[in-house]
């Protein structure tokens, strides 16, 4: 751990390098005046819009809508097997089962799916009164369950280093926890704007106090994503494990792991009650069981925390980004991507030029940002990937 003692409250850092916008981002948090105690940042910390992915912070009643993110409840679940090695072909027809019932990118269901299937109806358990956005998009959201969606989102087949096989996926609330994100972001630099508050517009950093409706409201939806982002994983988990139940006899799945990364939360952090912020962080708590993914050509991990109060009970979400989608796709070579994927065998999809925005090379290297988190968390198991499907 570094720490930067240049702005009104310390930057903690888990890192060795540290992007230009991604520090200056640490600072314009660090000199909120609602900050508790530090920001915290973690070893695969890059630029976001007003916080750094890879960015923890606790704040003393309010909530920051950029702070958290406009992929609410994004995470990550895992199964383990007790299957060992597939077949090339096997694995290239699970693949492809999947891919028919798994919706990519942009596409949706064809139909609504199961009601039931959808977290606690919104009625039910906050009232629709204090949920607007929910109360729109719902339908759409019937859509949405069960698809994986686009950018770094993934299901992957993975092996740990006893050869047992383990599905892992990653992905998020989809157009819903967009739609409640947009909404409160806009809504809190208009009222920002209107109670002359001291935080620079520049810093996309507006906050919704507590103790008012708007607050309120957005916990409520806030935290309804979160609960759709888990039922979206769990579906797909469900018809990805399905697809195993018909290739192998006698197949078994131990209980299936799941934890999010971008969310705020009430908290309790020295003595103080406290909203922490994780966007691109996980929560590491002490005996928490936790996933970190490298990219599609390394390893993932399945951690225990270790309970690091400096990092607000936290841990990274992942390798992280070295360089912008674009930036990726302008500069890596294509061949020597997809050489370093065959090479190891993994059944991937790179297949052009503007896939490469999610290649090996676009992510920092993930023996590294672990290594810079010894005191974060214990890991678990060491999972290779042998088939990837991105959004």
């Amino acid at each position: 751990m570094k720490v930067v003692n240049t702005e009104n409250k310390p930057i903690k850092m888990w890192l060795d390098e540290i992007e230009n916008g991604a520090l200056e981002q640490a600072k314009n948090l660090a000199n909120l005046p609602f900050i508790h105690k530090w920001v915290a940042i973690m070893p695969d910390s890059h630029q976001g819009y007003g916080m750094p992915i890879g960015g923890v912070i606790a704040c003393d009643k309010v909530v920051i809508p950029n702070a958290v993110g406009v992929d609410i409840g994004c995470g990550m679940c895992a199964i383990k097997t007790n299957i060992k090695n597939i077949e090339t072909e096997t694995l290239k027809k699970i693949m492809g089962k999947i891919r028919e019932v798994v919706p990519v990118g942009f596409d949706h269901q064809k139909e609504k799916q199961y009601d039931l299937l959808m977290p606690r109806t919104v009625d039910e358990k906050y009232g629709y009164a204090s949920m607007p956005i929910i109360k729109k998009e719902y339908n759409s959201a019937l859509k949405q369950l069960g698809t994986l969606g686009g950018g770094n989102h993934f299901i992957e087949i993975q092996k740990d280093s006893d050869d047992y096989i383990w599905i892992m996926i990653h992905s998020g609330s989809r157009n819903l926890g967009f739609k409640v994100a947009k909404h409160y972001n806009d809504l809190a630099k208009k009222l920002n704007a209107e109670w002359y508050s001291s935080v620079p517009k520049e810093h996309d950093l507006a906050f919704l106090p507590i103790n008012t409706k708007e607050h309120e409201s957005y916990m409520a939806e806030m935290q309804y994503c979160v609960d759709f982002a888990f039922a979206n994983r769990k579906l797909m988990m469900d018809n990805v494990t399905a697809i195993f139940n018909q290739e192998f006899e006698n197949i078994e799945f131990d209980e299936m792991i799941n934890i999010a990364h971008n969310y705020a939360v009430w908290e309790n952090h020295f003595g103080k009650n406290v909203i922490v912020h994780r966007k691109g962080a996980t929560l590491a708590r002490k005996g928490t069981i936790g996933i970190i993914p490298g990219s599609q050509g390394t390893k993932s991990y399945i951690v225990k925390g270790l309970g690091n109060k400096d990092s607000f009970d936290s841990c990274s979400h992942g390798a992280g980004r070295k360089m912008g989608r674009k930036q990726a796709c302008r500069t890596l070579n294509l061949e020597d991507e997809i050489a370093i994927l065959d090479n190891q065998g993994i059944i991937h999809g790179i297949r052009h030029q503007n896939d490469l925005d999610e290649a090996s090379g676009a992510y920092k290297d993930i023996s590294t940002v672990m290594e810079n988190q010894k005191d974060l968390v214990e890991i678990l198991y060491e999972l290779s990937p042998i088939a990837v499907i991105k959004g």
